[in-house]
Order: structure tokens, then C-alpha cells, then sequence
């Protein structure tokens, strides 16, 4: 599992020119999902994710989590992450999950956020969609398992 985790000021989805879901101050998190993923890996990135101290506290210092300020969180289903781009020129993307287990294991990552952090919106699985987003600091790291 590949997470592309982004501090945002707000983030919004839309499909063919339609709002799908949008938040405020929080993250966004761009989440692949791998052929070998588990639901052990996909609870422990959840609980990662709403845990990792990326806001500032009153000194300036990363020391706060997206619980502690009651920020949002927007979660994009991406299986582009999960690319092999060390051969040719096009992507492989023999990584990734099928479909199926793919949709399975993103709505478990969901519903183990939706535990922790009280906000939690999504695009569409599978769709083609327009991600927009403030990135605050800017702030982007990325986590696997």
C-alpha cells in the first residue's frame, strides 16, 4: 500500500464538472492499494495516518496530528501510485490490486479513518476524477507498508 499524504488547506473532487466531496484545513491522502496488500497493513496506514504529527502546534513545530486540530480528511483512491516506471516508457502496473480487492481493502481504509478522525470524505473508486487541493507548507510525504 502507497499513500501520497498531503497537509491541505482544502481539497475538493470532481467528476465531469460535478463536486463529488471537498474539505477544509486537514489531508488529503492519494491511497494505492497492492496485490499483496492486507487488512493488517491497510489498519495500520488508517491509524498512521490520523495519528502522524504533521501541523504545527504555538511553536511552529510539527507536533499535532490531524486529531488533534479536528481536521478533515479527503481519501482519492489512486492506483497510478502503485506504477512500475524502471522499464520502457510506459507504466507497469502489474502492482496493483484487481478491482475487487482493490475497492475492498480503500473501504476499509476508509472505515478505519472514519473511527479515528470524525470527518472523512472520498472520491469514486475507479472513477476519473479532477482532484484540486491547497497544499499548506507545503507538506507532502509518503507512506507504505
Amino acid at each position: 500500500m502507497k499513500i501520497v499524504l498531503q497537509r491541505i488547506t482544502s481539497a475538493r473532487v470532481t467528476i465531469d464538472n460535478q463536486e463529488v466531496s471537498s474539505v477544509g484545513k486537514g489531508l488529503l491522502l492519494l491511497v494505492g492499494i497492492h496485490k499483496d496488500d492486507t487488512a493488517e497493513a491497510v489498519d495500520f496506514l488508517a491509524a498512521k495516518c490520523a495519528e502522524l504529527r504533521v501541523f504545527a502546534d504555538e511553536q511552529g513545530k510539527m507536533n499535532l496530528s490531524v486529531q488533534d486540530v479536528h481536521g478533515e480528511v479527503l481519501v482519492v483512491s489512486q492506483f497510478t501510485l502503485l506504477g512500475d516506471c524502471r522499464k520502457g516508457r510506459r507504466p507497469s502496473f502489474t502492482d496493483s490490486a484487481a478491482p475487487e480487492k482493490g475497492n475492498e481493502l480503500y473501504e476499509r481504509f476508509v472505515a478505519q479513518l472514519r473511527i479515528l478522525v470524525p470527518v472523512v470524505k472520498t472520491g469514486v473508486f475507479g472513477a476519473m476524477m479532477q482532484v484540486e487541493l491547497v497544499n499548506d507548507g507545503p507538506v507532502t510525504l509518503i507512506l507504505e507498508r
